[in-house]
């Protein structure tokens, strides 16, 4: 296959280097590719699938030049969900394929399940917390919104606070306490580097290429 890569951030770099551990051929786009310039039908022609980590204004552009253009997207940043209609209309469209996903890390994806399931308790009140590292923009973080979601679709009236901690190199550090009077169940997820990101992003692009439709990376994680 052969994959385009936008962004040269610490994510999207290691994504390249797990491409071509995956035996992929693979084309990364940074700052040439401003306001999706790069992203034309030549350059497009032969690419399998795109992954994109960069942030949530180029994000948006990058999608809309690439699903115009019938492409498969993969995207892994966050932060561009109040335009997510617009974009899977565009895909269906134009017949692409858009995979989007808060966390592409597989155990992030199990924990959503159990989350889920943890969720069904009556009785008890929630709350998340989740570490990240010093640059991270976003606060809370996609993957604790996504949690909390999870929450409030079992328990609609459920209060769930969530406490966002920025520290030094911190790659994900994700909490979900489940109180009652009289006991305190908890899960955890935390991850060491990014590379669980990077290997869930193209093993993504991996089940993406030839498809047209949209989709949750949560949705289709367990079949990869």
């Amino acid at each position: 296959m052969l994959l385009l890569i936008l962004g040269k951030g610490k994510t999207g770099s290691i994504v390249a280097h797990v491409a071509r551990e995956r035996g992929h051929s693979v084309r990364v786009l940074d700052r040439e590719n401003a306001g999706a310039s790069a992203l034309t039908a030549p350059t497009l022609a032969n690419v399998d699938a795109v992954i994109d980590f960069t942030n949530a204004e180029a994000a948006v552009e990058n999608m809309r030049a690439c699903l115009a253009l019938g492409a498969r997207i993969v995207v892994g940043t966050t932060g561009w969900y109040n335009q997510l209609n617009e974009m899977k209309a565009l895909a269906l469209r134009r017949n692409g394929g858009l995979l989007y996903g808060t966390n592409f890390s597989l155990g992030v994806n199990e924990l959503f399940k159990m989350t889920a399931d943890l969720a069904e308790l009556k009785g008890y009140t929630f709350s998340i917390e989740e570490t990240h590292h010093t640059a991270k923009l976003d606060a809370p973080s996609g993957t604790a919104l996504t949690l909390k979601e999870i929450i409030l679709a079992k328990q609609p009236e459920a209060q769930v606070e969530i406490t966002s901690k920025r520290e030094g190199e911190a790659s994900g550090l994700h909490v979900i306490t489940a109180s009652s009077p009289s006991e305190t169940l908890t899960l955890r997820h935390e991850s060491f580097d990014r590379r669980g990101f990077a290997e869930g992003a193209v093993r993504a692009a991996e089940w993406l290429a030839g498809k047209s439709g949209v989709w949750e990376f949560r949705e289709i994680f367990e079949k990869l």
